[in-house]
C-alpha cells in the first residue's frame, strides 16, 4: 500500500499539507490507528478506512493536534477590543465574530472574555467557533481547563471568569460559554457557511500554514465571503506574507496579524465599467472525473449521483439555462441551475453557469462564491479560473487574480 495514499486523503479531505506537519506525522497516525483497529497490513486498514465514516475521523483527529491557550496573542484581542469600542455605544448592535479552527475553545473564549471586560453585554455577542475534531469540540463544550491552558503571568481574567475545581481544574462561567456557538465543520466542504453569514471580525489564525498555496487562496476566499465589508481578518504572525501577497492591507494594529480588504479605487471618468460576465460561452459535456471531495465528514467511496445519471439529460437542462440567460432571462436560468444543482449534486459545469449569470447580472460577490465551488470540485476548470481572475481584477485583488491566471495557464499546458 502507497504510502502516499493516506496522505493525498488527509490533503483532499481536510487540505493538510503533509510537509507542513513534520516528517513522519502522517506515517505515525496511520500505524497507531492501525494498533488500535488490531491490523498489521497497510492495504487493509486503507479499505476499512474508505468503508468506516467513524475511522475517517479517528484518522482526522490523530493528525488534528491542537496547541492553543487563552489569550494566546494577547495584543489582537486588545486590537479587538479597542477597534470595536465605538459600537459598544450603540446599544442596538450585535457584534458577530468568528473563530476557525476553535480547536478546544480557548480563541473563541478568549474574545468573549476579552470583550466583556471591554463592557460588551452578552447579549450583544455573537460567537461562531468551527472545528473538525469532534474531540477538541466536546472538550469545548466542557469548558473545563488545566494547567497548560493557562500561560504567562497576567491571569487576572481566570479569578474573574473561571471557578475552581481542585486538582489544578477550572470551570469556565455560565456568562462567558453563552456567548459562543461550537459548530463542527470542514472549511474545505462546499457548504462551509452560508453566503449570508457575514462577520465583524474573523479570527483564523495558524492554519493556513499547514495548507498548499492553492489551498491557502481556496481558504481566504472563503474567509473573505464571510467579512464583513470593513470587517477584520486576523491571522497567525507565519501568515501575514500570503494575506499581503492576496491584495489585503494591514490594519494597521502593532503585533495583532490584523488585516482588512483593500478599499476599491474611486472610479475616474472614462475609467472601464466594473466587470461582468461575457456571452455565455457553449458549455462542455461534464468531463469524467472522481466523485465531488467529501465536506465534513468524507463518505466513504461509491458511485456517485453523477454517475448514475444520464450526462446528456444534465447537459440539457444546463442547455436550456444557458439559452435563457442568453435571451436576457436572467432570473429563469438561475432558477433552473438552483434546481439542477439540488437535483444531482455539484457540478463544475453548473456552479460555473450560475457564476456567469451572476456576474451577468451584477452580483459579483455570488458569482465569486460560484466559480470558487466550481473550482473546489475541478481545479482544472480553466473558464472559472479565467472569470475569477476577472473579478478579482475587478475589486483590486490583483494578486488573487495572478495567482488565477498562472493556475490557468499550468492546466492548459498540461491539455497540450
Amino acid at each position: 500500500m502507497d504510502a502516499g495514499a493516506f496522505e493525498r486523503w488527509l490533503k483532499t479531505t481536510m487540505g493538510l499539507d503533509a510537509s507542513s506537519v513534520g516528517p513522519g506525522v502522517v506515517a505515525r497516525a496511520v500505524a497507531g490507528r492501525m494498533r488500535a483497529t488490531g491490523l498489521s497490513d497497510a492495504g487493509a486498514y486503507w479499505r476499512r478506512l474508505l468503508a468506516q465514516p467513524l475511522e475517517q475521523q479517528e484518522l482526522i483527529e490523530a493528525v488534528v493536534v491542537p496547541e492553543t491557550w487563552f489569550f494566546r496573542g494577547v495584543e489582537a484581542f486588545d486590537a479587538l477590543a479597542r477597534a470595536f469600542a465605538p459600537l459598544r455605544e450603540d446599544g442596538a448592535r450585535t457584534l458577530r465574530l468568528l473563530s476557525l479552527p476553535c480547536s478546544t475553545g480557548e480563541e473563541p473564549y478568549t474574545l468573549a472574555m476579552a470583550l466583556l471586560d471591554a463592557g460588551w453585554t452578552p447579549q450583544r455577542l455573537r460567537i461562531d467557533a468551527y472545528d473538525i475534531s469532534e474531540r477538541a469540540l466536546a472538550k469545548a463544550g466542557h469548558a473545563v481547563y488545566g494547567a497548560n491552558s493557562f500561560r504567562g503571568r497576567e491571569l487576572a481574567y481566570r479569578d474573574r471568569h473561571f471557578r475552581a475545581l481542585g486538582h489544578g481544574r477550572w470551570q469556565l462561567s455560565a456568562q462567558v460559554r453563552q456567548c459562543v456557538r461550537l459548530h463542527r465543520a470542514n472549511v474545505l466542504a462546499l457548504d462551509f457557511l452560508p453566503a449570508q453569514a457575514t462577520y465583524d471580525a474573523v479570527f483564523c489564525r495558524n492554519l493556513l500554514i499547514y495548507f498548499d498555496p492553492d489551498t491557502q487562496v481556496r481558504t481566504v476566499g472563503v474567509l473573505a465571503r464571510t467579512l464583513a465589508e470593513d470587517g477584520l481578518l486576523f491571522v497567525g504572525a507565519a501568515e501575514t506574507g500570503l494575506l499581503l501577497s492576496l491584495g489585503y492591507a494591514s490594519a494597521q494594529m502593532p503585533m495583532a496579524a490584523a488585516f482588512r480588504r483593500q478599499r476599491s479605487a474611486p472610479v475616474t471618468p472614462g475609467a472601464p465599467e466594473p466587470w461582468r460576465a461575457p456571452a455565455l460561452a457553449p458549455l462542455r459535456a461534464p468531463p469524467a472525473r472522481p466523485a465531488a471531495r467529501p465536506a465534513v465528514r468524507p463518505a466513504p467511496t461509491s458511485p456517485t449521483a453523477a454517475t448514475n445519471t444520464n450526462t446528456a439529460t444534465l447537459t440539457a437542462t444546463l442547455e436550456q439555462a444557458r439559452r435563457l440567460a442568453d435571451n436576457g432571462a436572467f432570473e429563469q436560468a438561475a432558477d433552473i441551475c438552483q434546481a439542477h444543482l439540488r437535483a444531482h449534486g455539484p457540478s463544475a459545469e453548473a456552479l460555473y453557469l450560475s457564476g456567469l449569470i451572476h456576474g451577468a447580472t451584477g452580483d459579483d460577490a455570488r458569482a465569486e462564491d460560484a466559480f470558487r465551488k466550481a473550482l473546489y470540485l475541478q481545479p482544472d476548470h480553466t473558464e472559472s479560473l479565467m472569470h475569477l481572475a476577472l473579478l478579482l481584477d475587478a475589486k483590486g485583488d490583483a494578486a488573487g487574480a495572478r495567482l488565477m491566471r498562472q493556475r490557468a495557464s499550468r492546466h492548459r499546458g498540461r491539455s497540450a
